[in-house]
């Protein structure tokens, strides 16, 4: 069962957003490929987040794992959810609305928040902000906030110490639920594994 509400939320942040209620048109997946996508992202949610360690109860880790359902859940069975972008998208996707929604995205990186909860803060729709950071950053709003996140986690494990803290925990409160994938995630970005980083 996916919230329609989360389900909504996640359409918007697609490329181009058709208005008025989602419907899937099709409860089949369109192809194999994409079933197995599926199965994939109900086990990984599964067995990390709802019966993982307590620290996966976090509620930024929650947030992400139902948007992360709720946009596979689109990717994979056929609707109604999508359009072209328009002019005015296009027209808004000035680094004054990129500067708006950085502003907002560093202030509220340890909150769950959404594309959409971006594209509000900078005043604009929501393919205008993905438009916006595709153009001037090469990248979308949430890979931005998932690098910020990162950065937020590694001060975290600099200045803990390790007799009260545990990489697990401080991965799992900047949203990433993990271990495995946040390990990789950070030695690819910092070159060394958090635990070492918390151990210095």
């Amino acid at each position: 069962m996916l919230d329609l509400s989360v389900l909504a939320q996640v359409a918007t942040t697609a490329p181009a957003r058709r208005p008025g209620p989602i419907q899937f048109t099709d409860l089949r997946p369109a192809t194999s490929a994409l079933a197995r996508q599926w199965r994939d992202t109900v086990t990984f949610v599964g067995d990390v987040v709802l019966n993982g360690p307590p620290a996966g109860a976090q509620p930024l880790v929650i947030g992400n794992a139902a948007r992360m359902l709720a946009a596979a859940a689109l990717a994979v069975f056929p609707n109604t959810a999508f359009t072209e972008p328009t002019a005015a998208d296009r027209h808004d996707a000035t680094t004054a609305t990129l500067r708006r929604a950085v502003a907002f995205l560093e202030e509220h990186a340890d909150r769950d928040i959404s594309a959409a909860d971006i594209a509000g803060a900078a005043g604009v729709s929501l393919r205008a902000v993905q438009l916006a950071f595709r153009r001037h950053l090469g990248t979308t709003p949430m890979a931005y906030l998932r690098r910020l996140r990162l950065v937020r986690a590694h001060h975290d494990l600099l200045r803990a110490d390790p007799r009260q803290e545990t990489v697990s925990a401080i991965a799992s409160r900047w949203g990433f639920a993990s271990h495995s994938r946040f390990t990789a995630r950070y030695h690819a970005s910092y070159g060394v594994p958090p635990r070492e980083t918390l151990n210095t």
